[in-house]
């Protein structure tokens, strides 16, 4: 009878320790989906308004352009100054989401009720000034589907979205965050290039 005791005495001492390995590897599962999502994209909150500076350069099949550009974005309102490398004006842009206006350097204006119809008539190649507002700042466009590549430290790399491929090609820190300062853009027959010089 007390080696009968003894038997299950050790079972149930066996099932115990079981149960026990059981529960710390049910927990250590639990705790991975959190581990992944702290490691996940690095997407940086899109500013309302930003004043932005740098340099760009478009092609369009063979049609090719570089410029300096300004511009300031507000919740409703765009403003983007195009300008050669030597200072002179090439385009003036402006508008919000219903109307928009560009005014060519030889003064010719032109208008339209989205961005893209715009910029293809009068620069010859599309500016999507809608998604950009947030592609130039490392974060996809709201309501619209996306897909984004990280780099090892989260930071996004490759962004897609609206027909477009986004690559990020350097950041830099400004008064707030970590913002890219280099970017390549391309649509089908179109790739654009920028760099900004200045955040604010």
């Amino acid at each position: 009878m007390h080696r009968f005791g003894d038997a299950a005495s050790l079972s149930i001492a066996r099932a115990t320790a079981a149960a026990q390995s059981l529960a710390v590897a049910a927990l250590l599962v639990a705790c991975v989906p959190a581990q992944l999502e702290r490691t996940g994209a690095v997407v940086p909150a899109a500013q309302v308004a930003f004043d932005i500076a740098g340099r760009l350069s478009a092609r369009h099949g063979s049609d090719a352009v570089a410029a300096n550009f300004r511009w300031r974005h507000a919740s409703q309102q765009d403003e983007l100054e195009l300008t050669s490398p030597f200072g002179q004006t090439i385009a003036m842009l402006s508008g919000d989401a219903s109307a928009v206006r560009l005014q060519a350097a030889d003064g010719k204006v032109s208008t339209a009720g989205g961005w893209t119809a715009l910029t293809e008539q009068g620069l010859g190649w599309p500016l999507p000034v809608l998604g950009l507002s947030f592609w130039i700042q490392g974060s996809p466009r709201p309501g619209s589907p996306s897909t984004v590549e990280t780099a090892n430290d989260g930071r996004v790399t490759v962004l897609r979205q609206d027909g477009w491929t986004i690559v990020y090609q350097a950041y830099a820190p400004t008064d707030e965050d970590i913002r890219p300062s280099r970017m390549m853009l391309t649509y089908p027959d179109v790739e654009l290039r920028i760099a900004i010089d200045r955040w604010q």
